[in-house]
C-alpha cells in the first residue's frame, strides 16, 4: 500500500480489488505509542467496516489487531476524512455470517485461511453515524 501512495502522489485510491481502502490508527498496547496501517474492507456500509486481521496466513494475529482489542477507540481514515470508531471482534455468529462475504469479494483470503491454523479475525469498525 505504501507503494500505491508512492505512485498516487500520497493519494490512497478509494478501492482496491473492489475493496473500500483504509487507514487504521490504533495505539500500541506495549508502547503506548500511534500506529496507522493502510488495510481494505471488503464488507463495509454507513454503519460499519469490517476489516480481515490475515497478516497473509501468518501463524499470528497482526498488532494491529491486537493493539485495536486492547484500546478498541480507534480512528480510521476514509478517503480524506478521519473519524472516531469503536473497533471489536466478529462475534462467532457474525464471522460465520460475514466471512462467505469476505472471500466472495477478494478469494485471496480463502487462501490466507488454508495457510494457517487460527482462525482469521474479522474486526468490525463500528461507526458513530
Amino acid at each position: 500500500y505504501r507503494l500505491l501512495l508512492a505512485l498516487t502522489g500520497g493519494r490512497f485510491p478509494r478501492t482496491v480489488m473492489g475493496m473500500l481502502t483504509l487507514e487504521l490508527h490504533t495505539v500500541g498496547r506495549k508502547s503506548g505509542r500511534p500506529y496507522s496501517n493502510l488495510l481494505t474492507s471488503p464488507v463495509h456500509d454507513e454503519h460499519r467496516i469490517v476489516v480481515v486481521a490475515s497478516k497473509g496466513g501468518h501463524s499470528d494475529h497482526p498488532d494491529w489487531y491486537k493493539n485495536a482489542l486492547a484500546n478498541p477507540q480507534v480512528r480510521i481514515t476514509v478517503d480524506g476524512v478521519d473519524e472516531q470508531v469503536r473497533a471489536r471482534p466478529a462475534t462467532p455468529e457474525e464471522r460465520a455470517e460475514i466471512w462467505p462475504q469476505v472471500v466472495r469479494t477478494y478469494r485471496g483470503y480463502e487462501g490466507y485461511q488454508s495457510r494457517t491454523d487460527r482462525e482469521i479475525p474479522l474486526l468490525i469498525l463500528e461507526r458513530n453515524r
